[in-house]
């Protein structure tokens, strides 16, 4: 179960998603504003919006099971920084999902365009959020040797 779960193996969808995603609901906008699309396609968005929060979510437990591991080779207070980074990422990406999820019964609606507007914009923080979360991990693997833990 271990290998399973080992962290660096679920971190790459989350991190992933969430770079794609402020293209895809940004897509997804422009193509219901102009009327490329119905107004139904939005459900493409939150369905993505979902995989990534929930794929956030499991990256992020994986992470607190290696936890101890790790900070026998890597001090505390790195280890402590990326696990916040993650945790932010994780809600705020539970936050768009929610905004999106929102907007969908009402996309017939200014009220809906106005969510959906605001869950693509949430999409961008949601990105740095996730490009802060994967840089906080690279330098525990990469400056710190956080790799060392599973060596010794």
């Amino acid at each position: 179960m271990d290998e399973w779960l080992f962290h660096p193996k679920t971190v790459h969808m989350p991190l992933a998603l969430g770079m794609l995603m402020p293209w895809v609901a940004g897509g997804l906008l422009i193509a219901w504003w102009r009327k490329w699309l119905p107004a139904r396609a939005w459900l493409i968005a939150v369905v993505l919006q979902a995989l990534l929060a929930s794929s956030g979510w499991v990256a992020l437990r994986s992470g607190q099971a290696e936890e101890h591991r790790v900070e026998k080779v890597v001090d505390d207070d790195f280890v402590h920084r990326h696990e916040r980074a993650a945790e932010r990422f994780v809600w705020a990406s539970a936050g768009v999902l929610l905004l999106m999820a929102l907007a969908l019964p009402l996309l017939s609606r200014r009220v809906g365009a106005i969510a959906a507007t605001v869950a693509t914009l949430g999409t961008v923080v949601v990105f740095a959020l996730g490009y802060r979360t994967g840089q906080a991990g690279g330098e525990l693997v990469y400056r710190h040797g956080a790799t060392r833990a599973y060596l010794e």
